[in-house]
């Protein structure tokens, strides 16, 4: 009773692995659809009206250290982003976008809050 599918794992050692990735490719996205958000730090003034504008209240403005001295800029709380791009709209140089990357695994959900310097496209 046991000694049948023992034998069959000492077996399935010498074989080889068919575990296949799942999805084998990437789905294509619509061009409607918003997910990641990127930052360019350069042409970012510092006005805060993402944070003003956001629904969710998931940015909040911290300082950032660059090349011309301190800089108070957008952090990110991805896990609760509604993606609806009001922070996009509302920014003056256009410098907030979103895009169409869609990787949000994490194991601790502090990995959600997102840098300035993360958010660097």
């Amino acid at each position: 009773m046991v000694l049948k599918p023992l034998l069959e794992s000492i077996k399935s050692l010498g074989e080889e692995r068919f575990t296949v990735e799942f999805p084998e490719t990437r789905e294509s996205l619509d061009d409607r659809e918003r997910y990641m958000l990127r930052l360019d730090m350069d042409t970012c003034i510092s006005c805060s009206a993402c944070e003003r504008i956001c629904p969710n209240k998931t940015i909040t403005m911290v300082e950032v250290l660059t090349d011309r001295g301190p800089k108070v800029m957008p952090q990110i709380g991805i896990e609760r982003c509604l993606f609806c791009g009001l922070c996009e709209e509302v920014c003056p140089p256009k410098c907030l976008t979103l895009t169409k990357g869609y990787d949000f695994e994490a194991y601790d959900k502090r990995n959600f809050i997102k840098r300035p310097e993360e958010l660097q496209g």
